[in-house]
């Protein structure tokens, strides 16, 4: 007989973490999550996470699943893990899954949201979830760039490359949009590689400042070279915003999401 798989919807302001990722040491979304787990089930609980975020990071809508050989109360669940460590991380939604569920392995892609800010001023009431820039840029440029990036690609120029692993990803959407000096970079891909969205935002960046030639993007990409994307994007303007999965099927094995 299966153990149950439970999934919890959850939403966090990365700020005050050093990642979602469990780390000995250091405060991360994923330890406080599972102490409160344990502190309420009374019992070891192990996490599985649809993308393992970055330091600064945030996510509206992350999605986690675990094991556990009862049936809890979810309503109460919910209560008390919020109780325990919210406002900062949030349950939004507990529910019985089906068997097989894995939060990463059953995804089947991730959106995130990358905000900016081209106004003279910053704003200090979004200090924590904006990239203020300062500066007017190339919006046309950086469109037609983006356009370039969609699609399967080997993104090691992207990514910081962990050894023996592939980063090539299927990019279904690259955005960018822009209101009264505001830009939102919408990036979804079936899974992310670590750093690339902030490493696109960061060349698209670069891009519309003049610094980068949108001509060579496509060199860029072939070239499979980390040297050839200058910038990063600061981690506090991005956020995972929603995952996608394929309810028709129960467990889908997927490509590690070692986040951005």
């Amino acid at each position: 007989m299966s153990v149950p798989v439970y999934r919890l919807d959850i939403a966090y302001d990365g700020s005050g973490f050093k990642g979602y990722a469990r780390q000995d040491g250091v405060r991360t979304v994923q330890g406080e999550l599972e102490g409160a787990l344990e502190t309420y089930l009374g019992g070891p609980v192990t996490t599985a996470v649809a993308g393992r975020t970055d330091a600064g990071v945030h996510a509206r809508r992350q999605v986690v699943s675990f094991e556990f050989g009862g049936e809890p109360d979810l309503e109460r669940l919910a209560k008390a893990i919020n109780g325990i460590i919210g406002p900062e991380v949030s349950v939004l939604e507990v529910s019985r899954a089906g068997d097989g569920f894995n939060a990463r392995h059953s995804a089947v892609w991730r959106r995130y949201r990358y905000r900016m800010d081209m106004r003279p001023s910053p704003d200090p009431l979004c200090r924590h979830l904006v990239w203020h820039v300062g500066r007017a840029l190339d919006m046309g440029s950086m469109v037609s760039t983006g356009e370039v990036l969609v699609g399967e690609h080997d993104f090691t120029s992207f990514c910081r490359t962990v050894e023996g692993r592939s980063n090539v990803r299927r990019l279904t959407e690259l955005t960018v949009d822009e209101s009264e000096g505001r830009v939102d970079f919408w990036v979804q891909a079936n899974a992310f590689c670590h750093q690339m969205v902030r490493s696109i935002v960061g060349y698209l960046y670069d891009v519309g400042r003049g610094f980068s030639d949108p001509a060579r993007v496509a060199e860029v990409i072939a070239s499979r070279d980390r040297s050839m994307v200058a910038t990063v994007a600061p981690a506090h303007g991005l956020t995972l915003w929603e995952v996608g999965y394929d309810v028709s099927v129960r467990s889908k094995a997927g490509i590690p999401d070692l986040g951005h």
